[in-house]
């Protein structure tokens, strides 16, 4: 057995194993050179304001942003009539002129990684800053690392400059992944070492922890040990482990979000304990994993049955938190359209995209045999898995957004954009998707004092929109949305976001997109002048 002088860092366990099988390091952010401000005083002049928690927009309204943070917030009139001077705030040292515009509060994705780096496999990786800028591209604002799998000393280091305005990226918070389940790097045996990791990981800067799994009495000591250090925790409910414990059973010994959509299902089984598997099945195969994976729903109980109920009234009873990242399994729906994205050609990393094709081995690669089948019982799985979702909502329970981008051809931005999208599609209304995706975020990840919401003394976390974001979600996109022009008879692309704001740090996007098309056209022209993959 190891001794602890052999075992890597807390945080570090993922760094070293990628290290060992020769995979660099994700490279990290070290400058800015996007985004001005904050300024001693920035107002936004005659927006209309969504703020975030559900209420409907109002406006207009004059927002001052003094150092960073919301100072007032004046309404300036009535729609359709000229803007009283009188009622205006004083002049700022910088301002934005909002005047038909609308701003919400920045996004929150409560499911990232900060780049993949398995994608050395394919090619040069994907630096942080296409990453970072690839999300306040598309409005968010804050992230939750889940994993940390550059390390959490390396994770730390970017919150902390993301936390200075050093770099150009969103408020970071930092889930190392807990190491106890065999299929990954297990280095926690025992309760005992659990808790013990646990206070390691919490004195190295840790926000919260991320979970596959763990053998019961070692999850179970280690949910209590969370609670005592204050450190929230997300767990992927991996087959290796769902069996001994599904999200109903971790939610009651304290977990606070479930992600993805593993567990809940085997939560809602009425005729039997573990999942009917296919001939042939093995979890390393990663066609069989994830074709599988899409019959959890079409075997547990049906929407509306005493079943169903029961487990949906005590994950409301226990104040429980899902996180569903819809986006991330999308393709499996209908993998032609996800393959043929409209950003893929000028936004998505040349070995990102490598890594998306049909391989064996690698991770969400399972394409060398998907079919009509494969695609139909996704389909029926996302009815069930979403009417579970909207039905929680309903009742008053917390549903957030997250993305968990970087495989099965969802690009960072994109995917958590495609987010929204599927909240609607679930049955969400547009204001109750933007309340998933800012304030409800904010709750779970514990800084709803501090961003989620626009209101005096929050941060200035906003974005500046020239449409309603909530009549077209898909105006978000990078790319924009492609429409018809009746003044021209031309189709052209449009597109809502015109800046975000990042504790009063004003970004402009369009710039951000010119960035990250042209550092995905410089790592083209690298290849094809012969660089090595």
């Amino acid at each position: 057995m190891a001794t602890d002088q052999d075992k890597p860092e807390v945080g570090e366990e993922m760094t070293a194993r990628n290290a060992a099988r020769g995979m660099p390091p994700v490279p990290a952010a070290e400058g800015r050179d996007r985004g001005v401000g904050p300024f001693r005083r920035l107002v936004l002049r005659g927006a209309t304001v969504i703020d975030g928690t559900g209420a409907p927009p109002w406006g207009p309204v004059d927002l001052v942003i003094e150092q960073g943070r919301i100072a007032a917030i004046q309404a300036v009139g009535t729609p359709g009539k000229p803007i009283d001077p009188a009622r205006r705030p004083a002049p700022g040292e910088h301002e934005i002129d909002c005047h038909g515009k609308f701003v919400t509060p920045g996004l929150i994705d409560c499911h990232t990684h900060i780049g993949v780096p398995y994608h050395a496999l394919h090619g040069s990786v994907a630096s942080a800053d296409y990453v970072y800028k690839l999300w306040l591209a598309h409005g968010v604002t804050t992230v939750r690392e889940m994993g940390c799998f550059s390390g959490l000393g390396w994770v730390a280091q970017q919150r902390q400059a993301s936390a200075e305005n050093a770099i150009a990226a969103p408020r970071i918070l930092a889930h190392p992944y807990f190491p106890a389940v065999n299929d990954m790097l297990k280095t926690i045996h025992t309760p005992e070492e659990g808790r013990a990791w646990l206070r390691r990981a919490k004195e190295r800067g840790a926000d919260g922890v991320k979970f596959f799994g763990a053998p019961p009495a070692i999850m179970k000591a280690a949910l209590d040990e969370c609670a005592r250090l204050g450190l929230r925790s997300g767990c992927h409910h991996a087959q290796q482990a769902v069996t001994r414990m599904n999200a109903l059973t971790t939610a009651e010994w304290g977990l606070t979000s479930a992600e993805h959509y593993y567990g809940l299902p085997e939560a809602l089984y009425d005729d039997r304990v573990v999942q009917s598997y296919p001939t042939g099945y093995n979890y390393n195969d990663e066609y069989f994993r994830f074709s599988a994976a899409g019959q959890t729903f079409l075997q547990a109980a049906e929407p509306g049955s005493a079943k169903w109920n029961a487990v949906l009234d005590r994950f409301l009873e226990i104040g429980f938190t899902f996180v569903p990242t819809m986006t991330i399994y999308d393709a499996n729906r209908d993998l032609m359209r996800f393959r043929r994205a409209d950003w893929h050609d000028d936004y998505t990393w040349p070995s990102m995209w490598r890594y998306f094709q049909p391989a064996r081995g690698g991770h969400g690669a399972y394409w060398y045999r998907w079919s009509v089948t494969n695609e139909v019982e996704w389909k029926h799985h996302y009815r069930l898995w979403m009417a579970f979702l909207n039905a929680y909502k309903n009742r008053g329970g917390r549903v957030c957004t997250g993305s968990d981008s970087g495989f099965i051809f969802q690009t960072f931005g994109f995917g958590y954009i495609r987010e929204l999208e599927l909240l609607q599609e679930a049955g969400f209304n547009a204001l109750e998707v933007l309340r998933s995706a800012t304030i409800q975020g904010a709750e779970l990840l514990g800084i709803d004092q501090e961003t989620g919401s626009i209101e005096v003394g929050k941060a200035a976390d906003l974005l500046v929109l020239d449409e309603n974001p909530l009549d077209d979600w898909k105006l978000l996109y990078g790319t924009g949305a492609l429409r018809l022009n009746d003044a021209t008879g031309r189709p052209e692309w449009r597109r809502a976001l015109r800046h975000t704001i990042r504790a009063g740090l004003v970004f402009d996007v369009a710039e951000l997109l010119a960035d990250l098309r042209g550092m995905v056209a410089a790592e083209k022209e690298k290849e094809a002048a012969g660089a090595p993959l």
